[in-house]
């Protein structure tokens, strides 16, 4: 098939171009980038210039390259997030979430597009109430932590344009927190920095629940929802959700670093913000028994403790 990816150049989009490649895929790989476009090349892929927010170049390279498929995988998470404002830090990546899937659309129906997968996110997504762990048919948060609604309704706007596109199979893929290559959780990656230099604590019990993927098996996971499967959402996430409390120590041990600090809920807030206490104690993790099923697919890395000792372990 042939198949349009934006945000080829990304910490996922890096794994998937490849895997597309080998999977006897043509593969048209968008970036922002001139820079980026040798490394696309050498892929395997037909790089192309694309800034999906201007329909116009959108309309144009999808109406020139006839692709099947659209993978859209856009956004602007680089550099270092804070997260004490969540709205500000996730501004672009909003509007890539929003204008820039209503321009694919647009240009997918106008150009017959059979199939348009898209990156979404379960953890800030699923109600925080009732169990720990949520399958797509659960409930979506309506109460958002201050500071984080325009980013909650940015994923909301992708998913509900996208799974009910008239004559689109539209994919959702919920995908779990990243680590591995070109995360902010890899060798020297941000948040990693945060735990070596214990500034990211446990906030109050650590009660929060988080599902991870690996980006390799977030990229197996896209491959697979481009070559089949029922349209609709999927939580693409690994078998092992597990509470900050136990995660963290175990993330540290495993680099090498001193036990994280504790502190309590009122301080984390204080220090960080309401979404990263909220993150600490209150959110759930998601069950992936769909993606299994309608896929065939199952992480490489069944539990973020075999990932992060493949990944960061001496």
């Amino acid at each position: 098939m042939k198949i349009l990816v934006t945000g080829a150049s990304g910490a996922i989009g890096s794994q998937l171009v490849p895997q597309l490649v080998a999977a006897g895929h043509t593969v048209i790989a968008t970036t922002t980038s001139e820079a980026k476009t040798a490394r696309l090349r050498e892929a395997g892929a037909e790089p192309v210039v694309l800034d999906v927010l201007d329909s116009e170049a959108v309309r144009e390279a999808v109406g020139r390259t006839r692709p099947e498929v659209i993978v859209h995988q856009a956004t602007a998470l680089a550099g270092n997030l804070k997260l004490r404002h969540v709205d500000k830090d996730f501004a672009v990546t909003n509007r890539l979430r929003t204008e820039g899937t209503d321009n694919l659309l647009e240009a997918a129906a106008e150009f017959g597009v059979r199939r348009f997968v898209a990156q979404s996110a379960m953890q800030v997504g699923y109600a925080r109430t009732g169990g720990p762990v949520k399958t797509e048919e659960d409930p979506v948060d309506t109460h958002p932590a201050p500071g984080s609604e325009r980013t909650l309704a940015a994923i909301l706007h992708l998913e509900n344009a996208v799974t009910p596109a008239p004559g689109i199979e539209g994919v959702v893929l919920r995908y779990g927190g990243f680590y591995g290559p070109g995360t902010s959780l890899e060798r020297g990656g941000e948040q990693l920095e945060l735990v070596r230099k214990r500034q990211f604590p446990i906030v109050g019990g650590g009660g929060g629940i988080w599902s991870f993927t690996h980006v390799a098996d977030g990229a197996r996971a896209t491959v697979a929802a481009v070559e089949g499967g029922a349209p609709g959402i999927y939580n693409v996430v690994d078998d092992d959700p597990a509470p900050l409390s136990e995660w963290l120590p175990v993330l540290a041990e495993t680099m090498g670093a001193k036990p994280p600090m504790r502190v309590p809920r009122w301080v984390g807030k204080l220090l960080a913000g309401e979404f990263i206490a909220m993150a600490s104690t209150e959110i759930r993790g998601a069950s992936n028994a769909k993606a299994k099923k309608e896929f065939g697919w199952a992480p490489r890395y069944a539990s973020w403790r075999d990932g992060f000792q493949a990944e960061l372990g001496g």
